[in-house]
């Protein structure tokens, strides 16, 4: 397996079942990751980026070699769609599971395959490659041999066109090319499976519109959009173009479909998609067996498309911060835990959760592959109930000790224009709303915190033998208050709490204080408790904390790691840091300093000591999970310092530049 993560585990479920022995690389960060432990053989990869390790084709030919493997499958991205990897394999005598080499080359090259489509009699839009030809605007820019967005920008009239052809060229290196930019668009696609008999299969279509960065992260089967007549219409087009280019295995062929049911070839992707178990889903088939069958020479079971069941919606879980520009998040995942589901990386037996992922409780997320940790998928029989599960599920998810897009997920499947199925290209610019938290209620995040502290109480009395006799929460005298300081969702807090004789709960508070004044002994004196609702704590643990708030019982689950509290319940999840009453003073920097806000690599340096800057201008960019994040200036002024160059690598903090403002 020429690949890691989710995608090895997804392929090595289904050689088990067929019976084919399976063996997984790795690299150094992913020594103990599941895909390794699940594969039969692993070979090592010395080094931790993706650069020095999973797209090195002549080290994962050697270690196959090693291995006495007589056949490899790309997964879903990386040097699956590398013809020159794809005819190392051949060459070296085994079975390569995709495309031919000849077929992927044709593809890589976006502009010659338009081309070979609207000859065939696909619509495609117009292809420019002299911004002298450009007259109409807004154009989106593209790489000629790009993959999952990168370097795409939307350019909305000729003045900034040729910066923007420039930052393409230098981000990707590549020839570039712009084609009209259509509003309000729905990214559509058929997935196709065709054998080297001349049989062409679709399999319905995918709405893939909801998308981040030009990237997916929400799918569905089938589009909201796409009627009989029209899916029929799409799966022609997607056989004609697939036997134009001659093409043989799995892949998808993606459209853009507007408002009106117009549609244009966006492009042939010449591998099984990270989104196929929505496909499997609705028409029970195994996509990787039927991608193996094909690649041993055989022929599709199935005379023609299969017939859809129900309606499959799929979440992208990643590790990255939305309300931060999608910011790449990296660290420990203390707790990963879905609730009910019914099944792993292969088509489910009846309505349900199924959950691909890549990681598990412990994995080191880092910085160094893109950052999806999982895909989470329901299966109902209407579009309704699948979201309104999958919305559920995510919700009750554990997800602790790294950040991620889960409350984002959850906000876009509520959302009234997404359950009408009023989605496009950008649907996340017109709905800004989805951004905010997903505890909108002040009383539920108290709640949380109340929760924590009862909950570190109990963990306290349960490791000191001498307070274990003593009532919950109680010290030394029964009108004592118990109070811890967090850092929550907005800022620091107080909470607090007594405890009667009785061991119940007198009354309870959390209050806003200032981080300043976190060292001053006035901390602790209970404030009015008023404005809380009646509580009684029915059940406190340092796991779970069962509390009757106004006659309501809640329960909560409260996971401690080190100074840290997640809070997990029906009203959402809560991460609190413990702060201590007298911090040690932050560190010094020097004014203007721009410090890293992630680990990565930095990538390109487009300033030098002394040079003057405006305001907004792009400074440097750092690479972290295969995207690439700008550095801009905060303000005017004199670059004076400027301590990294292209290629090292910085950690969260470090400094990257100086500015001297004006």
């Amino acid at each position: 397996m020429a690949n890691r993560g989710e995608i090895a585990r997804r392929v090595f479920a289904t050689c088990r079942l067929v019976g084919i022995e399976t063996v997984a690389v790795y690299s150094d960060a992913d020594a103990d990751a599941p895909h390794v432990t699940e594969a039969d053989y692993a070979v090592h990869l010395s080094g931790n980026t993706a650069e020095s390790t999973y797209l090195r084709g002549d080290l994962i030919i050697a270690a196959a070699k090693r291995a006495g493997v007589n056949a490899i499958h790309p997964g879903d991205g990386g040097l699956a769609e590398d013809p020159g990897f794809a005819a190392e394999v051949a060459d070296a005598g085994m079975i390569w599971v995709g495309p031919p080499a000849k077929t992927l080359g044709t593809v890589q090259d976006k502009i010659e395959t338009k081309a070979m489509v609207a000859e065939a009699g696909v619509p495609v839009l117009p292809t420019l490659t002299d911004p002298a030809e450009i007259t109409d605007f807004p154009v989106l820019i593209k790489p000629a041999t790009g993959q999952g967005g990168q370097g795409m920008r939307v350019v909305r009239d000729p003045v900034t066109l040729a910066e923007a052809i420039s930052s393409t060229r230098q981000e990707t290196g590549d020839t570039v090319f712009c084609e009209p930019y259509v509003e309000n668009v729905r990214h559509i696609e058929v997935p196709i499976i065709a054998d080297a008999h001349g049989a062409v299969v679709p399999f319905g279509e995918r709405e893939c519109s909801v998308q981040r960065r030009y990237q997916k992260i929400i799918e569905e089967t089938p589009s909201p959009a796409v009627d009989p007549a029209l899916r029929e219409e799409l799966c022609r087009a997607a056989i004609i173009a697939v036997r134009a280019i001659g093409f043989v295995g799995a892949g998808a062929v993606e459209f853009l479909l507007d408002e009106h049911g117009d549609f244009w070839f966006l492009e042939l992707t010449p591998t099984l998609q990270v989104e196929h178990a929505v496909t499997e889903c609705v028409s029970g088939y195994d996509l990787v067996r039927l991608q193996l069958l094909v690649a041993e020479g055989g022929s599709l079971p199935m005379p023609g498309p299969p017939p859809i069941r129900g309606h499959a919606i799929e979440v992208r879980i990643c590790a990255e911060d939305p309300a931060y520009a999608w910011l790449p998040a990296s660290g420990t995942l203390h707790r990963f835990a879905v609730p009910d589901v019914a099944g792993s990386f292969r088509p489910l037996p009846q309505p349900g959760l199924r959950l691909d992922a890549g990681v598990m409780d412990g994995t080191v997320v880092g910085v160094f592959h893109d950052s999806t940790l999982a895909k989470l998928v329901a299966w109902a029989p209407t579009r309704q109930e699948a979201a309104r599960m999958l919305a559920s599920a995510l919700t009750r998810t554990q997800l602790h000790g790294v950040v991620s897009n889960r409350d984002l997920l959850v906000r876009v499947l509520r959302h009234q224009a997404f359950r009408i199925g009023d989605v496009d290209t950008g649907f996340l610019d017109r709905h800004p709303e989805v951004f905010a938290p997903l505890l909108s209620s002040v009383d539920a995040v108290r709640i949380s915190c109340l929760a924590a502290a009862l909950a570190g109480a109990a963990a306290r009395r349960a490791t000191a033998p001498v307070l274990q006799s003593l009532p919950s929460g109680w010290r030394n005298v029964p009108s004592g208050s118990q109070t811890a300081v967090y850092d929550g969702p907005a800022g620091p807090v107080e909470v607090g709490y007594r405890m009667n004789r009785h061991g119940e709960l007198a009354g309870w508070w959390v209050r806003a204080v200032d981080p300043e004044e976190l060292d001053l002994a006035g901390l602790g004196q209970a404030p009015t408790l008023d404005d809380h609702p009646p509580t009684v704590v029915v059940h406190a643990d340092g796991g779970r904390v069962d509390l009757d708030v106004n006659g309501i019982r809640l329960s909560l689950k409260v996971h401690r790691v080190g100074d840290i509290s997640y809070v997990d319940s029906p009203e959402g999840s809560v991460t609190l840091r413990e702060l201590s009453r007298f911090p040690l003073p932050a560190p010094e920097t020097t004014e203007g300093s721009l410090i890293a806000p992630l680990p990565g690599a930095v990538r390109r340096v487009l300033v030098v000591p002394g040079q003057r800057v405006r305001a907004g201008e792009l400074l440097l960019t750092l690479e972290a999970m295969k995207l690439e994040h700008p550095v801009h200036a905060p303000s005017a002024g004199v670059v004076a310092s400027l301590p990294v160059q292209p290629g090292a690598e910085v950690d969260t903090g470090e400094l990257l530049a100086v500015l001297d403002p004006e």
